[in-house]
């Protein structure tokens, strides 16, 4: 069936303004925007030399990956893959919290837009109330030797059925003020620029994530990368990230990874 949406309804993201509102002193060193790719993150990885705050975007991803080796994909113009590479100053060690960062602005960004939003560990961002809840957007961050890139994939215009899953949303489901993708995009990377610089100067980053935090005091069920599943309820993220989960014995668990599955909230 084709679909109802035309070209005026899904316009290409213009390029120009965009660079005039977000390149610059205190913005972003670099912004290019493709028609199609693969994966943004893989695009912008393989640019050596790309300087610091180098900026890709896709008007159309179709090889998308999540976490744990998950792809998905969308129709073209629906939705946001954005890609920024860094090379930090700060230890490798600090690099972990980059994707909570991220997460942290993408809330920032579409509570603007106003719609309530929340973060799963570590990097989905979930819309919630009575308005079509599910998960709106995801984080994926990747290191290269000295750098790190950060991807970002925001559900814009998706009707119900064009989503991949169920358990998804998007900005237009959910009644949010704008679905203009130029306007969405530097709602992001304004806020994810202020919050990069101000980890980059050593500002505590957790405070921030734990106020938006939909995990933490929910009974969780976390599948673990050698196969096993633990359940209790998510009581903290620790200063490195790590989400604390404590057992029906009342025995704590420190989780550097998993995929987490919300039961319910306390």
């Amino acid at each position: 069936m084709d679909s109802p949406w035309s070209d005026l309804d899904r316009p290409p993201l213009r390029v120009l303004p965009l660079r005039r509102a977000l390149l610059g002193p205190g913005g972003w060193s670099a912004l290019d925007v493709v028609a199609g790719t693969g994966s943004t993150n893989a695009d912008l990885l393989a640019r050596e030399d790309a300087p610091d705050g180098s900026v890709l975007v896709a008007d159309h991803q179709d090889a998308g990956r999540g976490r744990l080796g998950r792809t998905w994909s969308a129709p073209p113009r629906s939705g946001l893959a954005v890609s920024v590479l860094l090379r930090p100053s700060r230890p490798v060690a600090d690099w972990p919290l980059l994707p909570l960062v991220a997460g942290t602005a993408v809330v920032d960004a579409l509570t603007a837009l106003g719609v309530q939003a929340r973060l799963k560990w570590p990097n989905d961002v979930l819309l919630e109330g009575p308005d079509r809840p599910g998960k709106v957007a995801g984080v994926l961050a990747e290191v290269r030797g000295d750098r790190v890139v950060l991807g970002t994939g925001i559900n814009v215009s998706l009707r119900a059925d064009e989503l991949p899953v169920d358990t998804a949303t998007s900005l237009a489901l959910a009644g949010a003020r704008s679905t203009d993708r130029d306007t969405v995009l530097r709602r992001y990377l304004r806020a994810l620029r202020t919050r990069v610089d101000a980890w980059a100067a050593g500002e505590p980053v957790l405070p921030a994530y734990r106020a938006v935090s939909a995990t933490i005091g929910a009974q969780v069920r976390a599948h673990l990368p050698d196969g096993s599943a633990l359940e209790g309820r998510a009581v903290d993220v620790e200063d490195d990230g790590r989400l604390v989960v404590e057992d029906s014995g009342g025995a704590r668990r420190r989780l550097a990874a998993a995929d987490v599955v919300h039961l319910r909230r306390r």
